[in-house]
This record gives structure tokens, C-alpha cells and sequence, in this order.
């Protein structure tokens, strides 16, 4: 029984066992199968990853390709870019250098044809041009404060004449040089420069400003100034006019060469009410006050102010110490236009006095005269064989007979330095009584130095110099040899557009008067008759 039970449970285990080793059978069966489904997902998986890869690998080839291609084409870019930049500054340059070329040619052709320079300053726009004298144009401050005048290039003004009811029309205006509102009083005195030193070189020079009451007249020729606040001889103050300005570069000038034995002697006058007074005449005590003169015309045709007064100045600072005394006598009164208006015409003569030796005058002399032969001669004639004419204007009178035992001479210049009053409209300043009459005189004697060119640019036979003191005085400068630059100055606004297209008028008629070819001074003294 016993064999038999042992027996029963051997045989039961097997069966357990062998349960047991299917069971673990069909496990491993199983796990090889789901190996091998593992095994081709990853191929599969590797596979989509390396196509993946050799795609993105592909993008990234094209893309740094792509990238140094553009690389390429930017640094072409740039080099095409500097070369543009290279090429535009020196066709930049060139069109400077010719454009100064042009300049120095037009300027001598001016010279030669004895024309009036003329340039043009715009001022900016002020507080007191929103403001109105008349009422009935009190609605329409806003318009009348439109900016209408503007500087296109340095030598062309335009215009935007619009009235109501009428179409816009642009008027163009042509000068030697325009300044737009933004340029300094340095730039200005940059272009006159250059007639300081012609003083230097023998010739008169007159140099004037013209324009509408408060358009920058006095500011230009003489920069911000008032009783409390006189004008600084120094040229650090970036706002000092003309006047100081030139004084300053003359005797800058004379000081580089100290052998010609300068001597400047200085005059101020005003022309008040068509009267000219001499305002650095001194009374017994020795002060300063207003002196009425006279205008005559000698014998050789020259206006002449006798018993005129003339200070010996050795330096800037003397110079604008005088001027300063002078304003202080200069007749002002306020308007609705201008708080400070100038009721006069001030006119500032620098008389300069060099000494040059024999020899090298004689050698200006004969240089002259062959310069002389040279511009006069006609190439017609040339063509045809004849002997050269000349022309009557381009001749110096006969110089005075040399002594050869003196060793020097002395050679006289004239600079006048000229601020006019300002011409107004009556009814746009409000002036009554007294300023009124200044007003008409004013006018009048503007409208006689128009009448003067007028008749000038005609040639005709009678010129009315006499008709104004204004015209009287400053003859020699208007129809005499002198080198002339006419400034005007004017507002940029629609309220003052009828003075302001006079003034431009004005100008563009003195740039039509033939005057006679600017000439050295060669009518010497002794130099021992000082």
C-alpha cells in the first residue's frame, strides 16, 4: 500500500512538473516572439530615423550652402555700396570744386561787367510776426504767419504767392548768394570776407543791407545790440554783424603785414528826414552829438562831405568804441513792426592808408595795364588784323608823374559799411505824427536809390543822383568804380509778402546795372605829403 501511495505522488509531481515546463515553454515562445516584433520595430524605427537624419542632414547642407551664397552676395553688396559711396564723394567733390570754379568765374564776369553783387538772407520766423497792426487782419493771424519765402539752393529764393480767390503761383528769384534762416552770422561774413581783403588790394568796397523794417538789417551789420548792450569787439560773440566782423579782419590783416605803415581813420554819419548829420562830432567839452554836414560833388565828379569828422582808430576795440557812441545818437522809435525800429540811414566809411614801395607799385602798374589791354581788346578785331581798341570805362585816370628819388607812395581805400532804414507800410506799422514823416522820408529816399539804379541799369544820360542825400552820399559807391554788395534782407512770412517781393525786386534790378569795372586806387601821394 505504501509502494502504491508513493507511487501516486511520484507520478503527480511529474505531471506538476511537466505543467510547469510547458507553462514556462509557451512563456519563452512568446517572449523570442515578441523579441523578434521588437527587433524589426526597431529596424523599422532605425531606419525612418536615418532617412530622417539624411533628410535633415540634406536641409542643413542646402541651408549653410544657401547662407554662404547670401554671404557672398551681401559682401558683393557692400562692395558695390562703397564703391557707390566712393563714386558719389567724388563726384561730390568735383561738383564743389566746379561749382567754386563757377562761382569764381560768375563773380568775374560780375567784376568785369562792373555788376552789383547781391545776396539774400531769409531771418526766421519771430514772435512778432503772429502779431497784427491792423484789426480786420486779426483773424487771420495764422495765415498771415505761414512760412512763404524759402531758400531752395544757395543762389535761388522762391516765392508762394497766394492771395484769396487766386491760384498759388511761384516766383523764383536768382542772386550771387542766398542764406536760408538757419545759417549763422559767420557764414554770412564768410562770403564778404573776401572784399576785405580787396581793400587791402586797392579797391573801394561798399557793402549795404536793404530791406523791410525789421527783416535783420542792423543784425546783419551789426549783430544784437542796444544802449545797456553794446556791440563786443571780440569774435567769440558768434551773433556780432558785418561791421564788427570786418573790422576785426582788417586790422587782422594789416597786422600780417606791419611794413605798408597803416592808417584807418573812421567816419559814421546818419541820414535822418533827408538830413545827413556827422555823429562823431564833438562839442568844446569834447562830446559826442549829431553835427548837420552837407553832400557837395567836386570838380572831379566825387561826393564830399566837408568838415566831416574822421577818428584815427589802431585796433578793433577803438573802432567799435566809436561805433557803439555813434549808435547811442542813431534815431530809433518803436512801431508796431519793430520795438527798436531805425528811423535813419547809417552809413560807416573806413578810410585806409598804405604805404607801398616804388618798385612794387610800378610793377602793379604795368601788370594792370597789360591786364587792361588784354580784357579790352575785341576778338573780332583781333580775327581781322586790327589794332586794339579800348573801352573808355576800362581805363585808370593817368597816374600822377613818379619822382624815382622817392622810395614810397601811398595808396588810399574806402570801405563804407552802409545800414539802411527800413521801408514800411504805413498802415502795417500804425505810425502817426512825427515817426510818420520819418516814414515818408524813409521811403522816399529808398525810392530814389531805386530810381538811382533804375536809371543806371537804362544808361541813360542823366543819373539822379541829387534828388536824396542818401543817393548823394553814397555815389561813388552806386555808379563809381568801387566793388558794391547789395544784402538784402527779408521775412519768410505771408504778412510782409508785398515788402518782401519789393525787396527781392530791388535787388534783382541792381543786378542788372552795368557799373564801371571795379579798379585799384592809382592816384598817389607823395609820402611826404601825409
Amino acid at each position: 500500500m505504501q509502494l502504491c501511495s508513493l507511487y501516486n505522488e511520484q507520478q503527480e509531481s511529474r505531471r506538476n512538473i511537466y505543467s510547469n515546463l510547458t507553462q514556462i515553454y509557451q512563456a519563452v515562445q512568446k517572449f523570442k516572439q515578441e523579441l523578434k516584433d521588437f527587433q524589426s520595430f526597431s529596424c523599422l524605427l532605425m531606419k525612418n530615423f536615418q532617412h530622417h537624419y539624411q533628410d535633415c542632414v540634406s536641409q542643413i547642407a542646402d541651408a549653410v550652402q544657401g547662407t554662404q551664397l547670401e554671404n557672398e552676395n551681401l559682401q558683393l553688396f557692400q562692395a558695390r555700396a562703397v564703391d557707390l559711396e566712393q563714386s558719389l564723394q567724388e563726384i561730390n567733390e568735383r561738383y564743389q570744386v566746379e561749382k567754386q570754379k563757377r562761382k569764381a568765374l560768375h563773380n568775374n564776369l560780375v567784376e568785369l561787367r562792373g555788376n552789383i553783387r547781391v545776396h539774400c538772407r531769409i531771418r526766421p520766423l519771430l514772435p512778432f510776426d503772429t502779431e497784427s497792426g491792423d484789426p480786420a487782419l486779426q483773424n487771420r493771424s495764422i495765415s498771415l504767419s505761414e512760412k512763404v519765402v524759402h531758400a531752395t539752393d544757395d543762389e535761388t529764393v522762391l516765392v508762394r504767392c497766394s492771395r484769396t480767390g487766386h491760384p498759388l503761383i511761384n516766383k523764383t528769384f536768382q542772386f550771387e548768394r542766398v542764406y536760408s534762416p538757419l545759417e549763422s552770422q559767420k557764414i554770412v561774413f564768410g562770403d564778404v570776407c573776401p572784399l576785405i581783403t580787396s581793400l587791402l588790394d586797392g579797391y573801394n568796397v561798399c557793402i549795404m543791407t536793404y530791406g523791410q523794417t525789421g527783416s535783420g538789417k542792423s543784425y546783419t551789420m551789426l549783430g544784437p545790440h542796444s544802449e545797456s548792450d553794446p556791440i563786443s569787439p571780440s569774435e567769440d560773440d558768434q551773433e556780432i554783424g558785418i561791421i564788427p566782423r570786418a573790422a576785426g579782419e582788417l586790422f587782422r590783416l594789416l597786422s600780417e603785414n606791419p611794413t605798408v605803415n597803416p592808417r584807418v581813420e573812421v567816419s559814421v554819419v546818419e541820414i535822418y528826414n533827408n538830413e545827413l548829420f556827422d555823429l562823431l562830432a564833438k562839442d568844446s567839452s569834447g562830446t559826442i552829438f549829431g553835427v548837420k554836414r552837407d553832400v557837395i560833388t567836386t570838380k572831379e565828379g566825387k561826393s564830399n562831405v566837408p568838415l566831416l569828422t574822421y577818428e584815427l582808430v589802431e585796433s578793433t576795440a577803438e573802432f567799435m568804441k566809436l561805433i557803439n557812441k555813434s549808435l547811442q545818437l542813431r534815431v530809433k522809435h518803436p512801431t508796431l513792426v519793430h520795438a527798436d525800429s531805425s528811423r535813419s540811414h547809417l552809413v560807416v566809411t573806413v578810410t585806409l592808408t598804405v604805404s607801398v614801395p616804388f618798385d612794387s607799385f610800378a610793377d602793379q602798374q604795368s601788370s594792370q595795364k597789360l591786364y587792361k589791354e588784354i580784357l579790352c581788346t575785341t576778338p573780332q578785331k583781333v580775327m581781322k588784323g586790327e589794332k586794339p581798341s579800348f573801352s573808355p570805362r576800362g581805363l585808370s585816370p593817368a597816374p600822377i608823374p613818379l619822382d624815382p628819388t622817392e622810395q614810397q607812395k601811398q595808396i588810399q581805400t574806402k570801405l563804407q559799411l552802409v545800414d539802411l532804414a527800413g521801408s514800411e507800410c504805413i498802415g502795417m506799422s500804425g505810425v502817426t505824427g512825427t515817426i510818420l514823416r520819418e516814414t515818408s522820408f524813409i521811403n522816399r529816399s529808398l525810392a530814389a536809390l531805386a530810381d538811382v539804379l533804375g536809371a543806371l541799369s537804362e544808361h541813360r544820360g542823366h543819373i539822379p543822383y541829387r534828388n536824396s542825400k542818401l543817393t548823394h552820399l553814397l555815389q561813388d559807391s552806386i555808379g563809381g568804380d568801387a566793388k558794391l554788395l547789395v544784402m538784402l534782407c527779408v521775412s519768410p512770412c505771408q504778412k510782409y509778402l508785398a515788402e518782401t517781393l519789393q525787396s527781392l525786386g530791388f535787388g534783382s534790378r541792381a543786378r542788372q546795372v552795368q557799373k564801371v569795372q571795379a579798379k585799384r586806387r592809382n592816384l598817389l601821394v607823395s609820402g611826404k605829403s601825409k
